[in-house]
């Protein structure tokens, strides 16, 4: 890829990221000082940088804790902040959640408890219900981050067999007030679904959730799916009156990013148009869509002339076949890469905004129509790749991975396609 257009794609990217800066978001939303204590919560991979900013931004007293993921932490004077495993939970993240229950238990109704939740928060925060045990949760995760189902589905499910999800933290901390100030990852913005909502309830109801189970045809463990048919551990319903005067307020989302990203690249003399903040399905699926809308606009310039940058958000999920390396972004851009294979003017970044995509160290990759090429130059099958998962293995080979290092923030996935020259 031109380093023009690889700079120019990565800018976009910067300007997204940039758009859900914490200590930006934060300012907008800070709830009144209480007359008691200000005790701040938080879980998710951009955790510790909104505590970090809440400290900066706060003009009173205030003590807490959160959880974030290994090496995302960041260091503040006066919030406690503890690292766990993810995606797949650990010891750590028990721990974690133990210390965030003590930190809201014996609150006054005089007190205030600010639950700072963004993505990545269902896996740092593991907290199996009564007759389930870690193990359990363990196998749950691992199960639904194989199944491809929608987050929405992963998190109904999850949310009934945690003693800590669907509102159960903001229930712990009453009668102290809770404002939670969500940054969302989840397509739709439901704060509800960020994180599996720890200090959010919503009216997810057992037999929904055995009902995504068997439509999406997940295969359950044996012990947890014994547990679903049973009637303890169902989550509280949003008008149980522990949740009265609690607010919610989502403080940065991937609507806002992409807008951000559509303004930098009009800046630079490129329409921009951006198809959805809120994109679901198969990621290999949806990277056909997109190529297909890339490869029609470049040959007969509809249903947007060239120049122009087709920017996308939202969640997909990826089906595992076999156990290569890789996460959704990068499997999206291997899939669209082998679409657009030999195509000139065709350029993209698809990415994590987070800035690690799946299991790896990089949050996404580079693909033009000389990518797939590149691909088999180093010695690999790029479609072969495909499909055994091993996305990051294909672009490791060509060197075009998108490795900006974690972020401080997460607004899910970011994709960027140029179609036709930089002016």
């Amino acid at each position: 890829m031109e380093e023009r257009v690889e700079e120019f794609l990565t800018g976009l990217f910067q300007a997204a990221v940039a758009a859900a800066d914490p200590k930006r978001a934060l300012s907008r939303a800070l709830p009144e000082r209480p007359k008691g204590k200000t005790v701040v919560i938080g879980a998710g991979k951009g955790a510790a940088q909104l505590a970090q900013a809440f400290e900066q931004l706060w003009d009173g007293p205030l003590e807490g804790v959160v959880v974030t993921r290994y090496g995302y932490a960041a260091p503040c004077q006066q919030i406690r902040v503890m690292e766990a495993a993810h995606p797949v939970p650990d010891a750590a993240g028990l721990a974690a959640t133990k210390a965030l229950f003590d930190a809201v238990a014996g609150l006054g109704p005089d007190d205030l408890v600010v639950a700072l939740v963004c993505g990545g928060g269902s896996s740092l925060l593991p907290c199996p219900a009564d007759g389930l045990d870690f193990q359990d949760e363990i196998a749950l995760n691992e199960c639904l981050l194989a199944s491809g189902a929608p987050i929405g589905v992963m998190n109904m499910i999850r949310k009934q067999i945690s003693g800590v999800k669907g509102g159960r933290l903001a229930l712990a901390a009453a009668p102290a007030r809770v404002v939670s100030l969500v940054v969302s990852d989840v397509p739709g913005d439901d704060p509800a679904q960020v994180a599996s909502g720890p200090t959010v309830p919503d009216r997810t109801t057992r037999e929904a959730a055995k009902a995504a189970v068997r439509a999406y045809g997940i295969n359950l463990p044996a012990k947890i799916a014994a547990f679903l048919e049973g009637d303890s551990n169902v989550p509280p319903l949003p008008d149980d009156p522990g949740f009265d005067g609690n607010e919610v307020r989502v403080i940065a989302s991937a609507a806002l990013s992409l807008e951000a990203a559509a303004e930098a690249a009009r800046a630079a003399g490129v329409e921009a148009v951006i198809l959805s903040d809120a994109i679901e399905g198969e990621s290999r699926e949806i990277a056909r869509m997109h190529a297909a809308m890339a490869l029609e606009c470049a040959a007969k310039s509809r249903p947007f002339p060239p120049p122009v940058v087709m920017l996308s958000g939202g969640e997909t999920t990826v089906t595992l076949r076999a156990k290569g390396r890789g996460g959704r972004n990068s499997e999206f851009l291997l899939s669209f890469a082998l679409c657009i294979d030999g195509k000139t003017q065709i350029s993209a970044l698809a990415a994590d905004t987070d800035g690690i995509d799946g299991s790896e160290d990089n949050a996404g990759a580079f693909a033009d129509g000389h990518t797939a090429a590149a691909i088999r130059a180093a010695g690999a099958d790029p479609a072969e790749m495909l499909s055994r998962n091993d996305a990051w293995g294909a672009f490791d080979a060509a060197g075009s991975l998108f490795v900006p290092g974690p972020t401080g923030t997460n607004v899910n996935d970011f994709r960027a396609i140029l179609i036709g020259d930089l002016p």
